[in-house]
């Protein structure tokens, strides 16, 4: 018996007419959620046949999506360290907006809409982190201890959510969403306004970079749309 035939790399223009449609897609829906596959195409500078060549189906091109954006996400944020889990959990959530923000509208629609199951899949790597950190703060005095640790990252995942949806319907720019993150999260976890602004300012001081700093929340919040 003949052993198989090793799989074929794909071609080159078929793989970057692939990443071409996945780009034009992850643009296109972020300001029309309700965008065709035939628009999609057209964005990506292809035809509609050339399209359902690598996705069948709207569902089958939104799923891949997901399961990309979601991998970014994980391979951004940080491994439990076992330092401060305040400062830890500020971290996470600055840097979970910075993934986010900018398909800030598509983003809402996977974890809102009939996607929502393959999302919380491909998101689980963040979910555990989150609810390690939290584990450890709960341990450690640092967070409340009314509310036990699984619970908790739950009602911390909706406090995110919850930002997004803000986001969604108006104005809401990159900085003041991220510091909405992450006073939400904190604020869950039991610190006072007065303790999350001081979180927030050593996350300044260790991450002084501009991409991930976070202000003090005392400032203008910024009028950068919904699509940005």
């Amino acid at each position: 018996m003949s052993s198989p035939a090793p799989e074929r790399a794909p071609r080159k223009d078929a793989a970057e007419n692939r990443a071409a449609i996945l780009r034009a897609a992850a643009q296109l829906l972020n300001y029309d959620p309700d965008a065709s596959l035939e628009a999609i195409a057209a964005a990506a500078g292809l035809s509609r046949r050339a399209l359902y060549g690598h996705f069948a189906t709207r569902d089958d091109l939104l799923r891949e999506l997901v399961v990309i954006g979601a991998a970014r996400i994980t391979t951004a944020l940080p491994a439990s360290t076992g330092g401060d889990s305040r400062l830890q959990l500020a971290i996470i959530g600055a840097r979970l907006w910075d993934e986010v923000e900018h398909v800030r509208v598509m983003a809402r629609v996977a974890v809102r809409g009939p996607l929502a199951p393959v999302v919380a899949d491909a998101l689980e790597p963040l979910r555990r982190t989150l609810r390690e950190v939290i584990e450890q703060g709960v341990r450690a005095g640092e967070l409340r201890q009314d509310i036990d640790a699984p619970t908790l990252a739950r009602l911390v995942e909706g406090a995110a959510l919850t930002v997004l949806d803000e986001a969604a319907r108006g104005p809401l720019s990159r900085e003041r969403g991220r510091q909405l993150v992450v006073l939400g999260a904190l604020g869950m976890c039991g610190l006072d306004w007065r303790e999350a602004d001081r979180i927030l300012t050593a996350l300044n001081a260790s991450a002084p970079d501009a991409g991930t700093s976070i202000g003090s929340g005392t400032g203008d919040p910024g009028t950068s749309g919904a699509g940005a």
